[in-house]
Formats: C-alpha cells, structure tokens, sequence
C-alpha cells in the first residue's frame, strides 16, 4: 500500500494512526479557531498527527432550512487563518467543480463527500489540483466499488489518495460499518480513514435533520484502529447540543483525550498487518443459473 504524506504527516505509517478532527461546519472564525487549538494541543500531547476538519460549506443537508456554513469565499478565508496562526493542515468538503481549484489554493486535502463519490467531473476536478484528494465511499457503495473511483483519481495523474469508510446503508434511516471494508479497500494501493462519526448518523433521522448515536462512536473508532485503519475522522464539537450541524454524531471536545489514548494503545498493541483481501467473487460467489421446471 502507498502511504501519502502531507508535510510532516504521514498516511499508512503501520504504528501510527492520523486525527482528522474539528467540527462539521464552520459556525464562526472564533469557534474554528477554538476547536482547532483545543484539539490541536490534545493531539501534539498525545504525539498524534492531526488535520484540522470542517465544512466552508454542507451542501447535502436534509432541510433547505438547515445551517449551511459561511460558503466558500469566507469559508476558506478562516481556514486559512487557521493554517497560517496555528500551523495545521486543514481538509474540507469540495460540492462543485467550480470549486476545486480555489479550495486548492487553501486545502491541504480535498474531500469528495459520500454522496458524491461518483461524480466523474468532480472526482476529476479535484484530482486535476495534484492535492490530496479524500474521497468517502458512498453510503450506496461496496467498498470493490471505489476502485473505480481511485482510477478516476488516478486518470488525472494524481496518487495522493484516501479513502473513507463512512458506514452503508442498511435499511431506512441506519447504517452499518463493516469492517472489513477498510482492507479490501486498502488492497486498491492507498490509506484508508474511518469516519467514527458519520457512521453512527441516522440520516433524516430528526426529520428536517440527521440524528445519530454519539454513545457508539467510541466503539466503532477502536475496532477500527485494530482492524488497520490508517486514520480516524471524527467531528468534534465543544456542545454538540448546540452544534449547528450533526450535534447528535459529534464526539464532545472533552471526551476527546480520553478515547485517543485508547485508540493509541490499541495501534501500539496491534500494529496494521497486511491481509490479502479476497476478491469480491470469492466473498460472493455468483450462483451458476439453474432452471426449474
């Protein structure tokens, strides 16, 4: 597997996992800056690489009266506060592909959301800036389907690649992690994240919002450590009560330490080893055709 690597950062070390962590949209400059500090000191005690993560805008939320973010102009105006004061890495949503190019001139990573994974021109957009292009698999998606979205990547001469494993459809308003996802899509040559927080939404859940399950977060982030994931996304919020967008999936600010050490332990006590993921034929064999008379 290629490991990709952002200045100091390091995506695919065996022994070490990356944080990608912040809050799901920006509410404010003085909040961004706050959460970006607080975890940032949480990270460098912990001696973990962190990128600071949120949304200059949330395009795909449930109800046209549900809080967007500041946009793109603002949007990237704080975040490259964010970088310049503070020193980080910054990563956020990318819906356009009108959008690409000027998220660049900012982004250290470009992410592709899950719903759409599958939009050739974006994916290409995106690619096409030679940043490190995240792309979450879709919540429709087997994770053999992201092969085709790594070749999209590819096509455009750009390997800085990850991949996200966000939970799959399962029924009405749930979702399931399988973890097996993050080898076999590790076996496609780049990194693999597990967003801990997206996977416990219940999208639509709240009716013109998403509801979730923050207790399951904790669970779901250290069976994803020990199966091997490269890094760990979680959206982090002082309140999530308040937050202004998926509070019911947020990791609160002061569980934050506590579970990263966990998480620590866990990579230290089991580093990543390499598993030969079987093609999807062998996990699903197709049935030969019979006929009943």
């Amino acid at each position: 597997m290629k490991q990709v690597r952002l200045n100091n950062i390091v995506f695919g070390d065996p022994h070490r996992f990356v944080l990608i962590a912040g809050p799901c949209v920006i509410e404010s400059e003085a909040s961004v800056l706050r959460h970006a500090e607080e975890i940032s000191k949480i990270a460098q005690d912990l001696n973990i690489s962190y990128v600071f993560k949120s949304s200059y805008d949330k395009a795909n939320r449930s109800s046209v009266r549900s809080f967007r973010g500041p946009g793109l102009v603002e949007g990237l105006k704080i975040l490259a506060k964010v970088k310049k004061e503070l020193q980080l890495s910054v990563l956020s949503d990318v819906h356009t592909v009108q959008e690409a190019e000027r998220a660049a001139e900012v982004l250290d990573i470009l992410q592709i959301p899950a719903f759409l994974c599958r939009q050739t021109d974006l994916v290409l957009a995106c690619a096409k800036t030679k940043k490190i292009v995240n792309a979450k698999k879709g919540q429709f998606l087997s994770p053999w389907d992201m092969k085709n979205v790594v070749e999209k990547i590819e096509s455009a001469g750009n390997q800085n690649i990850l991949l996200t494993e966000r939970g799959a459809s399962f029924g009405y308003q749930n979702l399931i992690s399988d973890f097996r996802s993050i080898p076999i899509m590790q076996s496609l040559g780049y990194p693999v994240v597990f967003d801990a927080t997206h996977s416990v939404q219940i999208p639509g859940g709240l009716g013109r919002a998403s509801g979730g399950q923050a207790e399951f977060i904790p669970i779901l982030a250290r069976c994803a450590v020990a199966a091997g994931a490269d890094a760990i996304f979680m959206e982090v919020h002082e309140d999530p009560k308040s937050a202004k967008s998926d509070g019911p999936n947020n990791l609160a600010l002061s569980e934050l330490k506590g579970l990263l050490q966990v998480l620590k332990q866990i990579r230290q006590a089991a580093p990543v080893v390499k598993v030969h993921a079987p093609p999807e034929s062998k996990i699903f064999p197709k049935k030969k055709n019979t006929v009943t008379v």
